[in-house]
């Protein structure tokens, strides 16, 4: 453990009661209802099971994205809609991660590493704080468990999402447009 997560840790037991509101999750967002399901999966970390390190944002780890496999995505699927969540987070809602298009090539999965902004074959709306490309976990340190959701959405349209800033610009432009989704949820504890 770090100098700075060791200072922090106290605000992280101080703190431990208190977890984002978990109807606030982008999976109960009425946009992104679907009737379709999608099977996602990490050879990195099953569902339930903590994310590798390896996989932690910077000044946890490398910040290297996990690779991730999916299947069942219907004949149609335009693009694919990719957001990561921590939803353990001691605010009122989750923090975004990562908003990923994806272009529909890319319909089996993401090697690791692959979500990085040089990536020409995602397109990025910015998430918390205007984060571009993947920011992998980092929970406080002393609060306990947070949950991290890998949440994918199969789209019937393709969406320019050019000039876009967070979730709730793009809710919008998404609803009506899903065909299917899925997620896998990893766990990480400081």
């Amino acid at each position: 453990m770090s100098l700075a997560e060791l200072l922090v840790t106290p605000l992280g037991w101080m703190l431990r009661g208190k977890r984002s509101k978990p109807e606030r999750s982008v999976q109960f967002a009425q946009e992104l209802a679907s009737p379709g399901i999608l099977t996602v999966s990490s050879p990195a970390f099953d569902a339930g099971q903590a994310i590798p390190r390896r996989h932690s944002g910077i000044g946890r780890g490398p910040n290297i994205s996990p690779e991730l496999r999916w299947s069942g995505l219907p004949n149609d699927t335009k693009q694919l809609l990719l957001i990561v969540e921590d939803t353990d987070v001691p605010l009122d809602s989750p923090i975004i991660h990562l908003i990923a298009l994806l272009e529909p090539d890319s319909t089996h999965g993401v090697a690791e590493g692959a979500l990085t902004p040089g990536n020409l074959a995602a397109h990025y709306v910015p998430a918390f704080r205007g984060w571009v490309g993947y920011q992998g976990p980092r929970p406080l340190p002393g609060h306990g468990a947070h949950h991290y959701g890998f949440h994918l959405y199969a789209l019937d349209t393709e969406l320019d999402v050019q000039g876009l800033n967070g979730l709730a610009e793009l809710l919008p432009k998404v609803a009506g447009h899903v065909l299917a989704s899925g997620s896998l949820v990893g766990t990480q504890r400081a």
